[in-house]
Parts: structure tokens; sequence; C-alpha cells
């Protein structure tokens, strides 16, 4: 998508769709200059009893001269609108944009400071592609929607323009991740995740090592060829490095579940469960290959990401592990298997060492770990549990520039005991209260204790089923956002 400033104002902009957001209190006075544009337009604003409340909208279509359409948003109080607000006005432009091609305009009360409009135009451009975004491509025929594929920002100071230039290597990270996940099981399997891989490497020229069983049984990664053990698919580890020109100053592990389907095992899945939804449990790994890909693109200075995917099916069938069986992880940790359904953690704990391996200044994993997770803070915040104080707040930072929701939860020790095992040295599950935490203890075993270290817990926002903001319905594409600001604010 095409992005840029416009060189006149709202007076003499000609597009194909104008959309203009009105705070609440102050729609008189911007009422006034679109009705020297749009005669009229004052009268219709009364009759509709526009306030400038967020719920309210207006679409005037077709116009007799100018613009195609013309978009009138409300944005809350004027002293209330920050980044969420410009987002989510952005995004409504965008979605009642959809039906006209060409270009959209938008002008919003922006802050009239060079540094804060360039995150103005950011926020905005993010939204309005990732808005416009839609996928057909398992369908006969595709729908010949019609969007607009350039958008203009109207009255925004010249130096905003820098706002606009990690924008599209961004979203084509989301888009990645959103086609990923929302892909059924029978065409995103283990193999075309490293086939993923292997396309970005490619064209990007990136470094890729894809481990086969027999390298992984080699290497002693009992945990996670366990999980992969009942499915007739070949387990894939894929590696996954970009290398900075120059010199290196920071690395950083980047590992991300990728369970492709997720029968939970013996333990099956039923009820409530969604097992017709489990194609989303390699919704982590998604998240590391779209941002591997935005960050191919942008060529960051002075850090080295690592990307670490282990990736299988949990399948029943004969020779599938069975619970209570016990089986050893790559640092010699036996681990008892209570439920076959904590698969994830299991396929983590090998990636985790492997990750650490590359002796890492920092490691984030990405996974759709829990359900307990999605019962603490539902579908639009992920779940992050941290060893460092300081990688947390980073990681939160990065989030909130994203407009991803993300909360730290506790890394309490003392609930390690529920782990305990008689047998091995831990089980793969605790008890049922505080699943989220014991789960994320249950990684923290298999990071090098001198490694920051994060755990982000996907499950709820990896998916969104009437779509919400820039998502649509369907995979969002959660993490690729942040995990791409984090990593380019290390450069």
């Amino acid at each position: 998508m095409r992005f840029s400033l416009s060189s006149t104002g709202l007076q003499e902009w000609n597009g194909n769709v104008l959309a203009v957001g009105l705070p609440k209190g102050d729609v008189d006075s911007t009422a006034t200059a679109l009705e020297r544009r749009f005669a009229g337009i004052t009268e219709i604003l009364k009759q509709q009893e526009f306030k400038g409340k967020p719920s309210d909208q207006l679409v005037i279509t077709p116009l007799s001269e100018g613009p195609q359409r013309l978009v009138v948003l409300g944005l809350g109080d004027a002293d209330g609108i920050d980044a969420d607000s410009l987002r989510g006005a952005a995004a409504r432009a965008a979605k009642a944009s959809i039906g006209c091609d060409g270009t959209l305009g938008l002008q919003l009360p922006w802050t009239g400071t060079a540094d804060a409009d360039a995150e103005a135009a950011r926020i905005s451009a993010e939204a309005v592609r990732l808005c416009l975004y839609t996928d057909q491509r398992f369908r006969k025929e595709s729908d010949p929607r019609r969007s607009p594929d350039a958008l203009e920002l109207i009255d925004l100071d010249p130096a905003a323009i820098s706002g606009f230039a990690a924008v599209n290597a961004t979203c084509a990270g989301v888009e990645l991740a959103r086609e990923l996940v929302a892909a059924p099981p029978n065409v995103v399997t283990p193999a075309a995740l490293a086939d993923t891989a292997a396309g970005i490497a490619g064209d990007h020229g990136l470094e890729l090592k894809v481990l086969e069983r027999s390298d992984c049984e080699a290497r002693g990664m009992g945990a996670f060829l366990a999980v992969s053990q009942g499915s007739d698919l070949p387990p894939k580890f894929i590696h996954l490095i970009y290398r900075p020109e120059g010199e290196v100053k920071h690395r950083i592990a980047l590992v991300g579940k990728g369970l492709t389907f997720d029968s939970g095992g013996y333990n099956l899945k039923v009820g409530a469960a969604q097992i017709d939804m489990m194609k989303f449990d390699m919704g982590g790994s998604a998240a590391v290959l779209g941002a591997m890909r935005s960050i191919a693109e942008l060529k960051p200075s002075g850090v080295e990401v690592h990307m670490v995917v282990a990736s299988c099916e949990n399948m029943v069938n004969g020779s599938a592990v069975h619970p209570g069986d016990i089986v050893t992880a790559a640092n010699g940790m036996t681990i008892e298997i209570n439920n076959t359904d904590a698969e994830g953690r299991l396929t983590l704990a090998d990636a985790l060492l492997y990750a650490c391996e590359q002796k890492p200044d920092a490691v984030v994993d990405l996974a759709t770990l829990t359900g307990a997770c999605v019962i603490a803070l539902g579908d639009e915040m992920a779940g992050l549990w941290s060893n460092n104080d300081g990688l947390a707040k980073s990681l939160d930072a990065a989030a909130q520039m994203g407009g991803e929701g993300l909360w730290r939860m506790p890394l309490r020790n003392s609930y390690k005991d529920g782990l305990k095992s008689l047998l091995a040295d831990m089980k793969n599950t605790g008890p049922r209260p505080g699943g989220s935490i014991t789960a994320a203890l249950f990684l923290k075993e298999f990071v090098a204790q001198d490694t920051a270290w994060a755990h982000i817990d996907i499950a709820g926002p990896v998916w969104s089923d009437k779509g919400k903001g820039v998502n649509p319905a369907g995979a969002t594409g959660y993490g690729v956002r942040t995990l791409v600001n984090w990593v380019l604010a290390q450069s």
C-alpha cells in the first residue's frame, strides 16, 4: 500500500474517499470547516444527532463533486485522544472506505509536533493497511472487493513522513502470520512451516537450518519427539538466522510454538475445547516467522536474531505418547507426561534449550499455551511472564506501540511445587488453579540461568471470532508488531 502526506489541506484535497475525525465538544468548529467544502454537512450532522462520540459515524455517498465518499468519525473527548483513539479512528475510516478504490484521505486532530505526528502517521498507516487485509486463498472465486490502495494524511507536519518507514514491512509480517494461522492443518504442516522459513531465507539472504527427526534424536530432544511420535508427518526443527552487517551489539532469540494441529493426544480435546480450531496452535511460530519476514526486510543494525521453532503435530495412533510416559529433554531432565494435551511446553522445552545454546542476550517465546490464560485475560490480552524486569518493560512498551494488549503475570516460584513428580524430575502439568503460571514455571526450567527470558501466552488474542479494531474476523497475526518493535528498539 502507498502512503503519503497530502500537499493540500482539507478544502483542496481530492481523492476517492475523505475521512475526517471530529472530537466531542469540537463538532461545531470542525463542521464549519467541512461546510465550506461540503454545503449542507452541518445540517446533516444535526439531523443525525452527531455529537462526536466514538460510536458516531456518518457516511455520505455519492457526493456531487470531489471525493466519491465522505466519512465523518466521532473521536470522543478531545483531551482523551491517544494512540488507541487514532488507531481506532483510522481503522473505522478504512472499513468505511471499502467499496471505493483509489486514495483514502484521512484528517485527524494531529498534535502538530514532528515526533508525535510521525508516530500518528505510523499508527494510522498500520491500521488502514491491516484493516483492508482480506484472505481469499481458499475460495473457488475471489470476491472482487474494491478498496483503496493508497492513504494520504491531511494537514500533518511534513517531517511525519518518517513514520511510514517500517509500516509496509511490519504489516507484511502480520499478514504472513495471519495466513499461516488461518490456513487449514492439511495445508500448514511442519514441512510447510519449514518451507515458509526457506522462502524468507531465500528472498532476504537469511541463514536457515532445518533439523530432521534423526538430527533431533542425535541431540537428545526426547520431549519434542515424544509429541511428534503419533503423527504420520515428520517433525521439523527450524532455525532461521538474521545477521546484520557490521558489529553485533545484541543477540536475541525468538521461539515459537509450532503445533500445526493439536488433537490433545490421548487426552483428546472434547466439548468446549473446539478441536476443529486447533490449527491455530502454531500461532506462536506464525508470529516469529512473520516477525522474521519483517526484520529481514527492515535490516536493523547491530542486532542478530535467531528464530527457533520445533514443529510437529500432536496426534493419536498406536505410536502416540501415553499419559504417564516419562521422556527426557535435551538437557537430561526427565518429564512425566500426566497430560498429553499439555504438549506445547514439551516442544518448547527442547526449543528453549537449543535457543540458549546460541548464547543470546535475551530469549522471548510466544505460544498458544494455556486455556487458563484466556480465562484470566480474555481474548484481547496476552499474558507475559519474565525473569527480567528490564526485558518485561521493553516488551510492554513494544506491545503498546503496536497496539497489542499485553499484561505481566506473576512468576511465583512456590507454584512450582505443583509440578513435582513421584518418579521423574517433574510433571508437565500442575493443578488446575494457576495453570498458566505453572506452565510458565515449567518453561523457565529450560532457560539458562544467566539469560533474560520472557514467555508470552497468546492463546487468547491469536484468533478473533468477530474481528475488532485492526483485526478482521479470524487470525489476528498477534505478536508480530510487538516483536518487530522490540527488535528495532535493540538496534
